[in-house]
């Protein structure tokens, strides 16, 4: 009898264990890991969360839905939550659409009406990001007579809206809002009068504006650089002002690394130690830019290294570990490192990319324009382990949270499922 026991406690131990840990990753996922702007948590791109496919099939999907309209925005999610912006009738009606995050289902939308217009060929009538703060998703639209911000409730209610002026871009309006504090803070770059702004993300009241000077018109979103012991940094890129810093509770600007070469639509990241910003055009980076954000110069910030070739325009770098990963328009992969931007690898993957790729436990995924999922190893020797095709094009950005990856096309939405 005493031998059964032994026996039977053997295999129940590991049982007991299992489930304590099946219960601990349950409450984990329970808590979640949302991804509340564009490119997720302050626009790094990164999630740590494990077990997501490296290669997968059409039918591995959990779902994959058709959506209303047309958009090149990212989806946002908070909780059970997904938000993403659509257009329909060539941008004369626009959408706020709230989905189940888990199942696809449509829960909501929210019209917005605008008048017909053109718009260039890389670009969407929704091409600007939502975000979100947990009680509200902020969305941001505009054509040539009004620049349109709207808070709606989770239950697609609209707390408040403001109109910007007149918007005028020959790219049409693409850099997405950001939340910090109790601030909803704007780009608002374009040919005419130009600023950063930022609005009470309550009442959508003006707390400060801060005007810009502008010769080509910027479409990065901005982020947030952090450090214990540091005041934070609002980082906004442009070309006549460069990658400038600013106070985001008051709008003082800190400092202004100088006029860049070229226009900046990708973004700039924040890799702990270093902001990352490119500049380019006709499909091709023309200089990237190191900068020390706590350490100045004559005003300036100190320069930690250049780069002018092999470089994206549109697509944006992400850090994983002591690298970053360059994702160049034409198909062209760089990894360098870091600290001193010295290039590791480079590999020529094939394709078109306009979307940026995201990293999630060490892996990159980004969409093609062709509509193919391309995943590749986040590591200094090089590894790829698929392309998946989603049979429609795709500008946009994947996006992760709470175990799912979504991929956008231009007419459709893909949701496939960690398995931990």
């Amino acid at each position: 009898m005493r031998s059964c026991m032994i026996r039977v406690s053997r295999i129940l131990k590991p049982l007991a264990v299992a489930l304590v840990w099946a219960a601990l990753l349950g409450d984990a996922r329970a808590r979640g890991e949302n991804w509340p702007r564009f490119r997720g948590e302050n626009g790094s791109g990164v999630s740590a969360d494990k077990g997501l496919p490296k290669t997968w099939s059409t039918g591995d999907y959990a779902w994959n839905i058709e959506l209303p309209g047309e958009g090149h925005s990212s989806p946002v999610i908070w909780d059970d939550r997904l938000f993403l912006s659509t257009a329909l009738d060539e941008g004369a009606v626009r959408y706020l659409i709230c989905l189940d995050a888990k199942g696809g289902g449509q829960i909501w939308s929210h019209p917005f009406g605008f008048s017909r217009s053109h718009k260039h060929a890389k670009s969407s009538w929704a091409s600007a990001t939502p975000t979100t703060d947990g009680e509200r998703v902020y969305v941001a639209f505009a054509d040539k007579e009004k620049y349109l911000l709207s808070a709606c409730d989770f239950d697609g209610n609209l707390v408040w809206q403001r109109d910007l002026g007149p918007y005028e871009s020959q790219h049409g309006q693409g850099a997405s809002p950001i939340v910090f504090e109790d601030l909803l803070i704007v780009p608002n770059d374009q040919d005419g009068p130009s600023s950063v702004i930022a609005l009470n993300r309550f009442t959508g009241e003006t707390v400060w504006s801060l005007l810009r000077s502008n010769r080509l018109v910027a479409y990065a979103t901005p982020l947030i650089v952090q450090k214990a012991g540091r005041e934070p940094q609002l980082i906004c890129s442009g070309t006549n002002s460069g990658v400038t810093s600013i106070d985001p509770r008051t709008g003082r600007l800190n400092w202004k690394s100088g006029e860049l070469p070229a226009r900046c639509v990708a973004s700039p990241i924040f890799t702990g130690d270093l902001v990352i910003q490119q500049c380019g055009g006709g499909g091709v980076g023309q200089l990237l830019v190191a900068l020390d954000p706590f350490t100045q110069r004559d005003s300036q910030p100190v320069t930690a290294y250049t780069r002018n070739k092999n470089l994206p325009y549109v697509p944006i770098p992400v850090c994983h570990g002591d690298h970053v990963y360059l994702w160049n328009d034409n198909g062209v992969v760089n990894c360098m490192e870091t600290a001193t931007g010295n290039n590791i690898w480079t590999k020529r993957i094939g394709g078109k990319f306009t979307g940026s790729p995201i990293c999630v436990d060490g892996t990159l995924y980004i969409m093609s324009e062709e509509g193919n999922v391309v995943v590749l190893a986040a590591s200094p020797e090089f590894q790829q382990y698929g392309e998946m095709p989603l049979d429609d094009p795709s500008h946009s950005t994947p996006a992760f949270a709470n175990g799912r990856l979504y991929l956008r096309t231009f007419h459709r939405l893909a949701c496939l499922e960690s398995h931990p």
